[in-house]
């Protein structure tokens, strides 16, 4: 059965056009341990929310794991891992942290409660509301 997450990052340093673009990432450089214990839970197939963080503060697509975890290459040291993302397709409309942080279905996901978590699990639940609000179905 596949789990759903959500990643973050900043799109200045690499937005969802990016991403699409190339077609899929090698998502590195994560150095949390929290962060990166939950990139090894991910399983190949996996469903994963893209949420532009700082200036934009919202979700803009979703991903797939299409590879699972395996060391990274760009750490210099330490116990690192990365996993391999694909585009799936971006919301018809984002949806902000503002929304998610009022929706009581959305208020308690991570990334309201550890706001500096940039991977982290969310239920089944909280992935098909962000679709619902994001007006966008698979």
């Amino acid at each position: 059965m596949a789990e759903y997450w959500l990643v973050k990052q900043e799109p200045s340093d690499y937005s969802w056009s990016d991403f699409v673009s190339e077609g899929g990432c090698m998502w590195d450089g994560v150095r949390n341990y929290q962060a990166r214990n939950h990139l090894r839970s991910m399983h190949q197939g996996d469903l994963v929310l893209f949420y532009h963080s700082v200036r934009e503060k919202k979700v803009v697509g979703i991903a797939k794991v299409s590879k699972e975890a395996y060391p990274d290459p760009t750490a210099t040291e330490g116990d690192w891992s990365v996993v391999e993302l694909i585009p799936v397709k971006p919301l018809a409309k984002p949806v902000e942290l503002s929304r998610i942080k009022e929706d009581p279905v959305l208020s308690d996901m991570p990334l309201v409660r550890q706001s500096r978590l940039s991977v982290s699990p969310i239920t089944d639940n909280q992935f098909q509301r962000v679709l619902a609000l994001g007006e966008t179905s698979l």
